[in-house]
């Protein structure tokens, strides 16, 4: 499955080299919506609210109320997470609380079945707090215990987010022999060829900036059904 984007910041859609520089900005979040319309799911995330400082809520309850959305950026207590799923959306995603006693309390108060567990990597370590800290652990490491929290991973490899330079299939490929869970990718999708040898992986793909810049056709997409 090919999963478009919509990160969230400032009211506006953008996209960010490595979550830090702003390379580019979107249309209106319902613009983007109704390009993305041929596509099964929208990922959404509320980048204010990821890195601390407020939230995008109004945008964000729109954009789940007109599709199916998997949405996350600052859920971080179980209120947070329910409120999102009343605000419509199909499943939250949740980052930095998958590493504290938090995500018990998430997975208990909305369902394994609606929670995805994003493993977002940098440098070899995963990274939180909208990937401003470190942690000493792998993804490898963490992953299989993280299963019965969630029915699912958003694995970003940040170290070529928004870079167009390609990603790490060889890293994929062992969080794929780790889990059987479903796992989606992230960071540095740039071509065809990527999007194929993830599924080949039975790996989905989050696309952000290789679609946003027009390197990769939306209707060609659409057309592929991986």
């Amino acid at each position: 499955m090919i999963i478009p984007c919509i990160d969230l910041m400032d009211g506006k859609v953008v996209q960010l080299i490595q979550g830090r520089d702003k390379a580019l900005e979107g249309d209106e979040p319902l613009e983007m919506l109704r390009r993305f319309s041929a596509f099964p799911q929208i990922q959404v995330i509320d980048l204010d609210a990821a890195m601390g400082r407020g939230e995008n809520s109004s945008h964000v309850e729109l954009l789940a109320g007109r599709a199916q959305c998997r949405i996350g950026g600052g859920v971080r207590t179980p209120d947070r997470a329910r409120r999102l799923i009343e605000q419509g959306a199909h499943r939250v995603i949740v980052g930095t609380a998958a590493f504290t006693p938090a995500l018990e309390r998430i997975a208990a108060t909305v369902g394994p079945e609606r929670l995805i567990v994003a493993l977002d990597s940098k440098g070899g370590k995963i990274v939180v707090k909208g990937w401003q800290e470190a942690t000493d652990f792998t993804a490898e490491e963490v992953i299989g215990r993280l299963e019965p929290y969630c029915s699912g991973f958003l694995c970003t490899y940040v170290d070529k987010e928004g870079m167009m330079q390609g990603t790490d299939l060889d890293w994929f490929q062992r969080l794929r022999a780790a889990t059987r869970h479903e796992i989606t990718a992230a960071g540095g999708i740039t071509t065809f060829d990527d999007i194929r040898a993830l599924a080949a992986l039975n790996i989905h793909s989050a696309l952000g900036m290789a679609i946003y810049t027009g390197r990769l056709n939306l209707a060609e997409l659409a057309s592929l059904q991986l």
